[in-house]
Formats: C-alpha cells, sequence, structure tokens
C-alpha cells in the first residue's frame, strides 16, 4: 500500500466523519444495558457507511444511483427518526426506569445505518472526485482504509459512552439529546442542500 494514499485517506475521513463519533456515543449509550445492542450500533454503522462507499464508487466509475439534487433530501431520514425518538422519549416521560427497561432495547441495526448513511450523503459527493482521479488500486486503498476506520470510530464512541462522567450524563440527557441531534442533523442536511427551496 502507499503509504501517501493512506494518509490522505486517514485524514479525509476523519475530516468528513467527526461528527459521527457524537452520534455513535448517543446509540451506544441509547442501547447501554441492553444485550446485543452494541453488536447492532456497530452492523448498522458498517452498513451505512458501506451504503455510501458503494454510492461513491459507482459514481467515481460514471453510475449514479442518486441524483445530486436528491442528496439534500436525504435529510428526511435522520428528521424522521429524531421525531420518532422524542415521541417515543415523551410518551415514556412518566415511566419509571424499571418500565423504561422493558420498553426499550436499544437502537436498530436499519436506524443506525439510515443515519449514517444519511449524515455521510454529502460525504458523497467529497468521495466521488477523490475516488475517480485515484483509479482502481487507489480507491481500494481507500475503500480498506475507510472500513478500518469505521472500526475505530465504533471504539471512539463506545470509548465516550462508556466513560463514568459522559455515561451518567447520557443516561440521564441521552432520551433527550439523540432526537436533538438526529432533528438537527436532519434539519442541517436539507437546509444546508438547499431542499424544498429553503
Amino acid at each position: 500500500m502507499n503509504p501517501g494514499i493512506v494518509g490522505q485517506a486517514i485524514g479525509l475521513f476523519a475530516v468528513t466523519n467527526i461528527d459521527d463519533i457524537l452520534i455513535l456515543s448517543l446509540f451506544f449509550a441509547q442501547g447501554a444495558g441492553h444485550r446485543g445492542s452494541a453488536r447492532r450500533v456497530v452492523l448498522g454503522q458498517y452498513l451505512g457507511f458501506a451504503a455510501i462507499l458503494a454510492v461513491a464508487v459507482a459514481a467515481a466509475f460514471g453510475a449514479t444511483f442518486l441524483p445530486e439534487a436528491a442528496i439534500p433530501y436525504l435529510g428526511l431520514l435522520p428528521l424522521a427518526l429524531g421525531l420518532r425518538a422524542a415521541w417515543q422519549a415523551w410518551q415514556r416521560q412518566g415511566e419509571d426506569d424499571d418500565e423504561q427497561a422493558v420498553t426499550e432495547t436499544g437502537p436498530r441495526v436499519l436506524e443506525v445505518a439510515a443515519v449514517t448513511f444519511a449524515n455521510g450523503g454529502d460525504n458523497i459527493g467529497v468521495y466521488v472526485p477523490v475516488f475517480a482521479t485515484a483509479g482502481v488500486g487507489g480507491m481500494s486503498v481507500y475503500a480498506v482504509v475507510f472500513l478500518i476506520l469505521v472500526a475505530v470510530w465504533c471504539f471512539a464512541g463506545r470509548f465516550f459512552a462508556t466513560r463514568p462522567v459522559v455515561a451518567k450524563a447520557l443516561s440521564r440527557w441521552g432520551h433527550i439529546l439523540l432526537p436533538l441531534v438526529l432533528i438537527a442533523i436532519g434539519l442541517l442536511i436539507l437546509v444546508e442542500g438547499g431542499a424544498f427551496g429553503l
């Protein structure tokens, strides 16, 4: 592997995915104490990021699955998930912790994947020209490095979610923070992309 391309891939991934650590921390905190939850978060993150990679690679080869005008509307995914999470948190506000533990199973694979894909929709526009100029060999290096770094990001998200101070704050406020972050991400994607003439 070309060390220069590896370094560029690491830098590109870090710059385009720094916000994912916060989202992953919230997902890991939401699933704390639920069996298999961490595995679902990691699987969802990989599934969502693999979809981003697949679209970017295909676009670099000239295939277009998503018209550029459709990318801002990906913001509807985290917005809808955030509104749903807010609704569920509001419905459970009178329940005690034992009742919440029974109803809450932690994040689902497809929810995490949808948020990852929607949040990374703008990354596709950055990855396509880089992949197109890197050629097949360089593109493969980028893909491998990115997939390794997804694991590092998952580890970092889990690490932050399990620090005592952070874990205590997230267990107390996570049911409010997760919907707010998802709604904010959705609105940001919609507004920055000019969806609905915003």
